[in-house]
């Protein structure tokens, strides 16, 4: 099984396309195959007899997770979205989101930007992580508690950088979530093996600049720009009428308009 991917981090978006491109000669069907049985057994091992969910964002490893979870006989799912993310990506959740999956808005929005302008485009790890913090942890928290849950399963993987929790990959916080990664050691190339050989479809994110370095994120949680001005740029290529909504409450969008005349 071929394993031409390193840490995400260090990886060029276009090695992600390149590595797509050529994924049967990296992963045989038989390969994934019967690493998705092994997979979809732990799941039922570690899940029995608990309420489980999981969590589902859109990006390729939820898509994968999301497919492996209802081999498992686990369909309740949650996405965790602000009032800050991408209409293309809003309307491609419309068309393909799983049957029982539940939307949960944290309620950032861009006069909550305006006054948090530290969270726009960040430039280091540390601010990365808050948008995690205060969407997908806050909105999945409450989510675990509405339902009463035992576990909720994320698409996490030690490739990515990810904490996992220690042996079995299950780990309980400080506000009682128990968060199990069963794809832990999955490789890059097995999660773009599985998107290939089951044709399954992603969303828009992954055909713009930067794509697979960035992810499913709000649109101020974007990465990878090298500069402010560059992000604003990179937005206005994706969707011109967030960087003229965002004008109207922050003077770096403005600018960046009125660098266009």
């Amino acid at each position: 099984m071929g394993d031409v991917l390193g840490r995400k981090q260090r990886i060029k978006n276009s090695d992600w396309i390149d590595t797509f491109g050529k994924i049967e000669q990296l992963v045989t069907k038989k390969e994934l195959d019967q690493l998705v049985e092994k997979t979809v057994k732990e799941i039922k091992k570690k899940t029995k007899g608990k309420k489980a969910a999981y969590a589902w964002s859109g990006g390729k490893d939820s898509l994968v997770l999301g497919e492996i979870c209802r081999r498992a006989g686990i369909t309740p799912c949650v996405l965790v979205i602000s009032n800050l993310e991408y209409k293309a990506f809003t309307e491609w959740v419309e068309g393909h989101k799983p049957p029982e999956l539940s939307i949960i808005n944290t309620g950032q929005d861009i006069k909550w930007l305006a006054n948090h302008l530290q969270m726009l485009f960040p430039q280091d790890s540390k601010f990365a992580a808050r948008w995690f913090q205060i969407v997908q942890h806050r909105g999945q928290a409450k989510y675990y508690k509405e339902q009463e849950l035992d576990m909720l399963l994320l698409g996490r993987r030690r490739a990515d950088g990810n904490y996992v929790g220690k042996g079995d990959n299950i780990y309980t916080n400080g506000q009682g979530v128990t968060r199990y990664s069963p794809m832990s050691d999955w490789t890059h190339e097995q999660v773009l093996a599985y998107i290939h050989y089951y044709n399954l479809e992603m969303p828009p994110i992954y055909d713009w600049k930067n794509g697979y370095l960035c992810g499913t994120h709000p649109w101020p949680a974007r990465q990878w720009t090298g500069s402010v001005e560059n992000a604003w740029a990179e937005i206005y290529e994706i969707d011109s009428s967030i960087v003229t909504g965002a004008a109207e409450h922050i003077q770096s969008a403005k600018d960046f308009l009125k660098s266009l005349k």
